[in-house]
This record gives C-alpha cells, structure tokens and sequence, in this order.
C-alpha cells in the first residue's frame, strides 16, 4: 500500500512553497490568518531571512515561539528555546499554521515522586521527627 502524499487543504508543499505569503494565509486558521493580516514583527521577519538562508547542517537558535511556521521554512533545522535548553527540530510540511513553541514544552516530561514524606498523611504524626 502506497503512503499518500500530504496534502494541506489540496495543496502539496510544492504548491504551498510557490504562493504567496497572502494566499498561504487564506489557507490558515483565522487566529494565524489575522497574525499575517497585521504583519509579522521585525524580530520575526528576521528569522525567517536567517532560517531561509542557512545551510542545512547549520542550526539557527531562537526565543521566538510565537513564530508561525509558513511554507518558506520547510525542511529546515532550528533550536528552539523552552526555558531551560535548546530543543533541536525539523519544519516539515506537516506543521503549517502552528508555532514553533508548539514544538518546544516548556513544562517537564512527567514529575515522578517518592513515598510521601513526614506530615503528608494522618499516620506520621504519631512518628518522631528525629
């Protein structure tokens, strides 16, 4: 059985890669549509110029989170910033219309805890504290 070709509402990346910014926008939710109606910052427009213009084995780092991704910058490499460390990822078609902090959890993978400690149920207040 043949994987089928992602399409995003009927258009390949190849498609979506020779519109423009204004008819990739239409294809968008309306939050990321209206972001685009208004602009995209200085900040933002400079990181794409540097993420289109980077080679494939050069990785760009970024704070910016709230970057849409858009047609322009599949295929690429980038780290992206969550707090802590840098979290290394690849733009694929499949990502259109999200954010790159999306991509990058802020909050730890799953908190593991031990046995509860003295104080936290009715039977350790019977316990000495030595």
């Amino acid at each position: 059985m043949a994987e089928e070709e992602f399409k995003y509402r009927g258009k390949t990346p190849e498609e979506l890669k020779k519109m423009s910014r204004e008819e990739v926008a239409e294809l968008l939710p309306a939050r990321q549509r209206r972001t685009l109606k208004r602009g995209l910052t200085n900040e933002q427009e400079k990181l794409i110029n540097k993420i289109k213009e980077s080679d494939d084995e050069e990785l760009v780092k970024t704070h910016q989170r709230d970057l849409i991704i858009l047609p322009e910058i599949f295929n690429k490499k980038i780290k992206i910033h969550n707090g802590q460390e840098w979290k290394t990822i690849e733009i694929k078609p499949k990502m259109i219309g999200h954010y790159l902090g999306e991509f990058a959890m802020t909050r730890p993978e799953k908190v593991k805890h031990s046995g509860p400690g003295i104080g936290a149920t009715r039977g350790t207040k019977y316990l000495s504290v030595k």
